[in-house]
């Protein structure tokens, strides 16, 4: 009896949260496709990203670009970030099907994960068409990090499942976050993250209830199992947001300006700052430790 009592205001919250979520997606819920003119110009003369948040902003690379060159560097970055935002956004909703289908579909928090899902599908289509835009065309990931991918999806349980989405999401979301306001930054871009930012406070809202409600369950082994996995997936996905191959189609080196990006303490304190808040949640929660942590740390996100 004192088993279900105190069981029953953990069911009720999880499920008041599902309904709130639920009720912002009814109120709060876009189509990319209508809302944003695709056929609009990109503006040669306007920036993607802040400068500052460029990967080899303050390098002597960068010093070597022509304005013009720097403009087109942003826009290529903010695409190759969105490729990566694409990759793990299709891993997210494969998991996210598995963790509703384990699930009772009648009750709240797993119809709001049907609702993520169809969210997913909307903004994969809203971030390839950006891609296009702003010139970028899309490469297929390095061999391991794509098989990490698939191994990925395929054998994420709960608290994986939503610690890995909550670092993506989080980290787009303070670099999107700080462009919508930003007058200096493409129109397109902006409103692309005026979407993203609406709608992805939803979703992570929901990994951070349903990953601090999972964790707390799981014993050391399966926590220290979960950290080292955490790693390499933030591990392989931070050192993946700029393809190499962005530098070599505005004039660079790529492997040369790989490299400098790299040991860039302007591009290590920008992966920092974007990932500062998961950073404090899973820290919290004790999810970053042991050699996970090392992982996180080789990826530039703790810092110098």
């Amino acid at each position: 009896m004192t088993a279900e009592i105190t069981a029953k205001p953990k069911i009720t919250d999880r499920e008041d949260i599902a309904k709130r979520l639920l009720r912002g997606s009814a109120k709060a819920s876009f189509d990319p496709l209508v809302e944003i003119d695709w056929e609009a110009p990109v503006d040669p003369d306007m920036w993607a990203i802040r400068p500052e948040r460029i990967s080899i902003y303050g390098t002597p690379l960068w010093d070597s670009l022509s304005e013009e060159k720097r403009k087109e560097l942003s826009r290529l970055e903010v695409a190759s970030v969105a490729t990566i935002g694409i990759w793990f956004e299709t891993i997210l909703m494969q998991m996210l099907v598995r963790h509703a289908y384990r699930n009772d579909p009648t009750t709240l928090h797993v119809q709001y994960a049907y609702t993520e899902i169809a969210d997913e599908c909307r903004h994969t289509v809203m971030f390839a068409k950006m891609v296009e835009k702003l010139g970028w065309h899309t490469h297929r990931l390095d061999p391991v990090a794509y098989h990490l991918g698939r191994l990925f999806k395929a054998i994420a349980h709960g608290p994986l499942i939503f610690a890995g989405a909550l670092f993506v999401e989080e980290v787009l979301d303070q670099l999107q976050r700080e462009a919508v306001p930003d007058e200096q930054i493409l129109p397109l871009v902006r409103s692309v993250a005026r979407i993203h930012v609406t709608e992805e406070a939803r979703h992570m809202r929901y990994a951070r209830e349903e990953f601090q409600r999972d964790w707390v369950r799981r014993g050391p082994l399966n926590r220290a199992y979960s950290k080292l996995v955490l790693g390499l997936v933030t591990y392989y996905s931070a050192t993946r947001l700029i393809n190499p191959k962005v530098y070599e189609q505005v004039g660079l080196d790529p492997r040369e300006a790989y490299e400098a990006a790299r040991s860039n303490p302007h591009w290590i304190d920008t992966k920092t700052w974007a990932a500062r808040k998961v950073v404090g949640t899973l820290e919290t929660a004790d999810a970053i430790s042991g050699l996970g942590r090392h992982f996180w740390k080789k990826a530039g996100l703790l810092g110098r």
